[in-house]
């Protein structure tokens, strides 16, 4: 599992609900017009940051290694879309990576 802290360009998506009734999906359009689906692994928002927060990974990702991308977000159209913007800080890269890591241990532990 890798983060990316590269993405460089701000996404519009659109929420999906059409593929099964446990997992949510978004679509990303790039720069180009490119569309990808991807899906939604979590979402939270932060008080002290005062943001919403995404976390999705591939659909079509085949590879062992899954990797996740990490947004804030504005929803708008009653949240059947909106912007995702870039992670700005270390600060709120921490804090992701705090969330994403006890999301997994939960998972882990439901497991059992």
């Amino acid at each position: 599992m890798t983060d990316n802290h590269t993405h460089d360009h701000d996404h519009d998506h659109e929420h999906d609900h059409n593929h099964d009734s446990e997992h949510e999906y978004i679509t990303l359009v790039d720069e180009e017009g490119n569309e990808d689906l991807y899906q939604i692994l979590l979402t939270f928002e932060s008080e002290e940051h005062e943001k919403s927060y995404v976390l999705v990974h591939p659909v079509s990702t085949e590879d062992e290694e899954v990797e996740i991308f990490a947004f804030s977000y504005t929803e708008s159209d009653g949240g059947l879309e909106g912007q995702l913007n870039d992670i700005e800080t270390e600060e709120e890269w921490d804090m992701i990576e705090e969330v994403l890591g006890a999301f997994i241990e939960e998972e882990e532990e439901e497991e059992e």
